[in-house]
């Protein structure tokens, strides 16, 4: 059995620690983010490549780029944010989550968003909203998705959905968000997350779903 002795890995380790502490001096969050996942994916990829057989300096190549555009989709600055909205919305039934193509996700039910029949935003999802609003990457993108229950005609929904992302969208913008940054959109009563049969399922579904992510850094 050919096995890659742990001594002729030792090179690549010192390599993977000199770019994590010398090359992240002067970098942004991002930036830093995509040294280290390329430096992490570099080690990963050689250390599997040479256990099964293959070459390790081509495996560092492979886990290298898949470590970078990892490391630059998920950033601190996004990792920070996450955290203060689960911090900022705890108990509250807002669901904060990290998507697994690396974008936030922030579900707010009708209980912090919109009364039937309604689009304009509840006061008590402004603090919400401020606390989103805070510290965006410049480059951030928003993405924002209304729905309702299925009360109503989809001739009543779709246009209210869409009323309803627009509301949360000009919430932003007011809070110093470009709106040329906010991408919006209305799904009705199409996707529901919850059985319509019931008043808690309805609030529920009559909700808005607010994405965050930050483009990958062009080279």
């Amino acid at each position: 059995m050919n096995m890659t002795s742990p001594y002729r890995l030792a090179p690549l380790g010192v390599v993977v620690a000199a770019l994590i502490a010398t090359g992240c001096e002067n970098m942004s969050e991002r930036e830093k983010g995509g040294v280290k996942g390329a430096a992490i994916g570099a080690a990963t990829g050689a250390v599997i490549s040479s256990a099964t057989g293959g070459s390790a300096g081509t495996g560092a190549v492979v886990g290298g780029a898949i470590g970078a555009v990892a490391g630059n989709l998920w950033s601190k600055r996004m990792e920070d944010k996450r955290i203060a909205m689960e911090n900022a919305t705890r108990g509250t039934g807002i669901d904060v989550a990290r998507t697994q193509d690396n974008q936030l996700k922030v579900n707010v039910p009708a209980d912090f968003s919109f009364d039937v029949g309604r689009s304009n935003v509840k006061p008590e999802m402004r603090p919400v909203l401020d606390q989103f609003a805070q510290g965006l990457d410049p480059n951030a993108r928003v993405r924002i998705v209304g729905h309702t229950d299925n009360t109503g005609s989809d001739a009543v929904n779709n246009p209210l959905s869409v009323e309803r992302a627009h509301s949360v969208r000009d919430y932003l913008a007011s809070r110093g968000i470009a709106s040329s940054r906010i991408e919006t959109s209305g799904r009705g009563e199409h996707e529901p997350i919850a059985d319509n049969s019931s008043e808690a399922g309805r609030a529920k579904n009559r909700r808005v779903e607010i994405f965050l992510r930050e483009p990958e850094a062009k080279s």
